[in-house]
């Protein structure tokens, strides 16, 4: 028996022996092929990379006065980054961002209010992977199983779920360190992979800075740099600088692209956290400020780690806009215009809180200054004086008499008077109308289309007005029975010639036009219009008006950009002009020269004659100012309760008047009275002193463009502020 048995033990062994063989040739012949048939590819493979481009932002540019002032700049700030990798588990990003919350601070107000509902849900997922999937139910899953959802749309549906049944009570559960941690990590889950976010760069210490250097190995994608803010070089009032409103504010890196215009910025290389102009100034040139960026080419291997970084092109900051403004100017309209709010502002004018001034250069449509000023009350109801230059162009008011320049020559135009025409101003009695006077209500008499401008004579607009309507007689008590349509027509046309009630042009989104268009009931509001007591206007479009007269008939486009200029090679200098903007004439009036030259003698005689309406207030003679003042009954539709009847004070001038070569506006609205009250005048006569005074003092045209170095004030570093972006 135990021969036997060790005969079938080798047997066995022999047998076992043979497998083991077999399997090691199937497995070195496998290698072989892996070897010899697929080496290559496999190598291939590993060695595999990918490029990856991504752009880095650089500072805009800067924006200057005509005179090489800097207004607004780029102040650098200290940044500290996170570039994250392609291929990176959001619980390695997590351990990065509680390194940094133990080396930085970042729970100020502001970091913790962008923190959104959502993003706390997903932090507590993350915080709480099993409670999470806790809320799931395993019913939930087999009715989820039903709908035969690939693996994707199943893990984003419990993904719902699982957001749905967080309650408030576990998202207010964070601690403050935790929630320090959440404003960081939110900070590097946003924007694009390869790309360098910002993490902070606001009120980063030399501590901060120093204490990530030391650590940089232990902190992968975490980097220090320098990045940029947006300041304006001019003492803030209240918060607002000198011509804030109308300069615009850039979006935060927080902010990003707007999202009405993402998709659109986007197509054209932007990235979704770049910070981008979005209003006026700021956006209107967008394209000029914008800059350069960076473009660098990102080697990547398989697991997207980057192992080899070309610079394709070098970043180029922002060409520089160089404004029209004269901000010395600016700053003076500005203080004038606050001081003759102060003064008047008491409780016998509870609704005067604003006023309004455009200085622009007749012949090329230059803005010199544009002032606005509003009285508002701040959080402790105390009343401050806060910037409102767009409301030279977004609100509009019956600006009263200063339009009747406009109505004489549509007279002339029309037929309806010719020059030197004489009408006789008494009231005027209509049937079921009320009675029309001038301001003097026992008339002028026989005068002719001269002394109508100079004494503002209500009467002789109204007779014209009828006469442009259909109406040549007027009969006391009888009808008034004008053609309602065909006159204010041809009143409108004309109007737009001169830039009342369409669009000036200027360079700046969001120009309102006015009311206007509709047909009255009444007759009579036909003969208000050739008043300035129907449509209303923008204080921009008044200054149009009236540079039109004042150049000879030319409508110019007003525009804010002057020159366009490449960087200089330091910050302090400027660089070549790329584009130097040129008058743009929109349209030459239809009317003959003759025409244009006497009404231009009609408002010489406004301020310059005795009996004049701007002789007695418009003291600085010196300077040969024409102009016409204007005031205008209208209904209040201000921020106030009710809507009494009060009075907008108007004027609308230029000088010198035998060689233009500024002109102004100048609307005050909402005065309770009009009588022995003239803040408009006051205004325009400190305005034209404040244009020829630096003139003067400078030596100079206040429009010389020969300009190299930018200037920054003298005081700019202790005053500079960041605009609130």
């Amino acid at each position: 028996m135990s021969k036997k048995k060790r005969v079938y033990i080798p047997i066995r062994m022999n047998i076992l022996f043979f497998i083991v063989f077999l399997l090691f040739s199937l497995l070195i012949f496998r290698l072989g092929i892996v070897q010899i048939v697929y080496g290559d590819t496999y190598k291939n493979e590993i060695k595999k990379t990918q490029d990856v481009i991504i752009s880095i932002p650089v500072p805009r540019g800067q924006i200057i006065d005509r005179n090489g002032y800097l207004i607004v700049g780029n102040q650098p700030l200290n940044a500290i980054t996170y570039t994250r990798p392609q291929s990176i588990e959001t619980e390695q990003i997590l351990e990065i961002a509680k390194k940094l919350a133990r080396m930085i601070n970042k729970k100020s107000e502001e970091d913790i209010k962008a923190i959104t509902e959502r993003d706390r849900k997903d932090f507590w997922i993350l915080k709480h992977p099993k409670e999470a999937q806790a809320k799931v139910s395993p019913l939930d899953e087999a009715m989820l199983k039903k709908k035969k959802l690939d693996k994707n749309e199943y893990d984003k549906e419990i993904y719902q779920l699982i957001l749905k049944r967080i309650t408030k009570k576990e998202i207010q559960s964070f601690t403050e360190k935790e929630l320090e941690v959440l404003a960081i990590y939110r900070e590097m889950m946003s924007g694009y992979p390869l790309s360098p976010q910002i993490i902070k760069n606001k009120n980063v210490t030399k501590e901060e800075m120093a204490i990530i250097a030391e650590n940089l190995d232990v902190l992968p994608g975490v980097n220090t740099m320098t990045d940029w803010d947006r300041y304006n070089t001019y003492k803030q009032e209240n918060g607002y600088a000198p011509l804030a409103s109308v300069l615009g504010k850039i979006t935060t890196s927080k902010e990003g692209l707007p999202r009405e215009l993402a998709n659109y910025y986007e197509a054209i290389g932007y990235s979704r956290n770049d910070r981008v102009g979005k209003s006026y100034l700021e956006y209107q040139y967008e394209e000029i400020l914008r800059g350069q960026k960076e473009k660098i080419n990102n080697v990547t291997n398989k697991q997207g780690n980057v192992i080899e970084s070309n610079v394709l092109r070098e970043g180029k900051r922002g060409n520089d806009l160089v404004l029209s403004v004269d901000m010395e100017l600016q700053q003076k309209v500005e203080e004038i215009i606050s001081r003759e709010i102060m003064k008047h502002k008491t409780a016998s004018q509870p609704y005067l809180d604003r006023a309004f001034v455009t200085v622009m250069n007749p012949n090329t449509g230059e803005i010199l200054a544009l002032g606005g000023k509003l009285l508002e009350a701040d959080k402790t109801g105390n009343n401050q004086m806060v910037d409102f230059a767009l409301g030279n162009m977004i609100t509009s008011y019956s600006m009263g008499s200063t339009v009747k320049a406009a109505t004489v020559l549509t007279g002339y135009q029309t037929g309806a008077i010719a020059p030197n025409t004489y009408l006789e101003d008494r009231p005027l009695y209509f049937k079921d109308t009320k009675k029309k006077s001038s301001w003097n209500t026992s008339g002028f008499g026989q005068i002719n289309d001269l002394y109508a401008l100079k004494r503002s004579s209500n009467v002789y607009m109204f007779l014209t007005a009828m006469k442009i309507g259909g109406q040549q007689t007027y009969i006391p008590n009888g009808p008034l029975y004008i053609d309602k349509v065909e006159a204010l027509k041809k009143f409108r046309h004309n109007f737009a010639q001169f830039g009342l009630g369409v669009k000036t042009g200027i360079d700046l989104p969001g120009e309102q036009i006015g009311y206007g268009g509709a047909i009255p009931d009444e007759p009579g509001k036909v003969l208000d219009f050739a008043i300035g007591q129907y449509d209303t206007y923008t204080p921009l479009q008044l200054v149009q008006y009236i540079s039109t007269i004042a150049n000879g008939g030319y409508r110019i486009q007003p525009h804010l950009a002057k020159e366009i200029r490449e960087p200089g090679e330091h910050m302090s200098e400027l660089g070549p002009i790329i584009q130097e903007i040129s008058p743009k004439i929109l349209n030459k009036l239809d009317m003959k020269t003759e025409w244009i030259e006497r009404v231009q003698q009609g408002l010489i005689s406004v301020v310059n004659e005795p009996l004049g309406t701007g002789y007695g207030m418009i003291k600085n003679k010196q300077f040969k100012i024409a102009g016409k003042t204007g005031t205008a009954q209208a209904q209040y539709d201000g921020p106030k309760a009710g809507h009494p009847m009060l009075w907008n004070l108007t004027f609308a001038g230029y000088a010198p008047y035998d060689n233009p070569e500024v002109a102004i506006s100048v609307v005050v609205p909402w005065s309770v009275t009009d009588k022995n009250f003239s803040p408009n005048l006051v205004i325009a006569d400190e305005v034209f002193k404040a244009y020829f005074d630096l003139k003067k003092n400078r030596g100079e045209m206040a429009n010389s463009t020969t300009i190299q170095t930018i200037k920054k004030q003298t005081d700019t570093t202790k005053n500079e502020e960041t605009i609130e972006e």
